[in-house]
């Protein structure tokens, strides 16, 4: 058990109820409706992805969150940080939805993946993370990454800031692969 971090796939997002996303997507479609922009229709992105993205959120974000207060304004880590459902456009600043989900409560957050692609580069990049040796791709290969050794054999090797709180380093590389994943896939990512 525990919470992931998860791609969500077409059907899903258009599926009403507690299995499926539809509420959150038709309030987003009002709200992007009322503000001008372009519906936002996942199986239109034309861009399924193979398998999906699935990364368990367990380590501390003690570390994690104290490099985002040194590092990021206030208004950068509530954007890093606090929505709820991610998607593959961009968005000028967070839509807040008068829909709930599991794990947003009564509201839903939703942010723009490119925001928040540019603020995990910019924190990989303050912290030397190896980007290209860190997993992609796979189900959990992050996850497993660093709980089974391989982030401590690539400190070894490759030392750095990023080695020194691998807590805070799985985080910097969550945030920037479901990020990246998001851009790519034309999925939407959330908490499940």
């Amino acid at each position: 058990m525990g919470v992931y971090l998860v791609s969500v796939a077409a059907q899903d997002w258009s599926r009403p109820g507690e299995d499926g996303y539809g509420d959150v997507a038709a309030a987003l479609n009002t709200e992007l409706e009322r503000r001008g922009l372009p519906r936002y229709e996942l199986w239109q992105s034309g861009r399924e992805a193979p398998g999906w993205f699935e990364e368990k959120v367990s380590p501390s974000m003690d570390g994690f969150v104290a490099l985002c207060r040194t590092l990021l304004t206030d208004a950068e880590l509530s954007t890093l940080l606090d929505w709820s459902v991610l998607v593959p456009f961009a968005l000028e600043e967070e839509i807040v939805l008068p829909v709930g989900t599991a794990y947003s409560g009564e509201e839903t957050v939703v942010a723009g993946a490119s925001r928040v692609l540019a603020l995990a580069e910019r924190l990989a990049g303050a912290v030397g993370l190896p980007v290209d040796a860190i997993p992609a791709g796979e189900n959990l290969a992050l996850s497993l990454w660093f709980l089974q050794g391989g982030a401590e054999r690539t400190a070894r090797e490759r030392p750095g800031t990023w080695a020194e709180d691998q807590d805070a380093a799985f985080y910097v590389a969550l945030y920037l692969r479901a990020a990246q994943y998001c851009l790519r896939s034309g999925c939407p990512m959330t908490y499940s």
